[in-house]
């Protein structure tokens, strides 16, 4: 199935990470998201009964990032991506690609990031 609906770039300020001041300043986290369906009848309708609300979406992702704290991305990636399997079971697919663009990394990088396929 080539279906697909992608929100990117959705941005909220969270508390992640390894470190202990990370706990305390927090930072900016941005997701990108996939969900594979079928939107075939969607498609035909035009009726949003026959997909999933992107809205809804995004705002599981958003209260993801600003809810408990995690020390690992791959965690608050693996968290999203579950809530999403669980609630709507029309998905074949989630993608969930969490960045830290703010990681507490020596060198210069353009971005840090981890993708979640459930």
């Amino acid at each position: 199935m080539s279906d697909q609906i992608r929100i990117a770039g959705i941005k909220a300020f969270g508390y992640h990470g390894v470190l202990p001041h990370e706990a305390v300043e927090g930072q900016e986290f941005i997701v990108d998201l996939a969900v594979d369906l079928d939107l075939c009848a969607a498609s035909l309708s035009d009726d949003l009964n026959e997909t999933i609300n992107y809205a809804d979406l995004a705002q599981i992702v958003h209260d993801n990032i600003v809810g408990e704290r995690v020390q690992l991305i791959e965690r608050l990636a693996g968290r999203i991506a579950d809530e999403i399997v669980v609630k709507y079971k029309k998905i074949s697919a989630v993608h969930v690609t969490v960045h830290k663009p703010h990681a507490p990394v020596t060198v210069d990088f353009a971005d840090i990031s981890v993708t979640i396929t459930r």
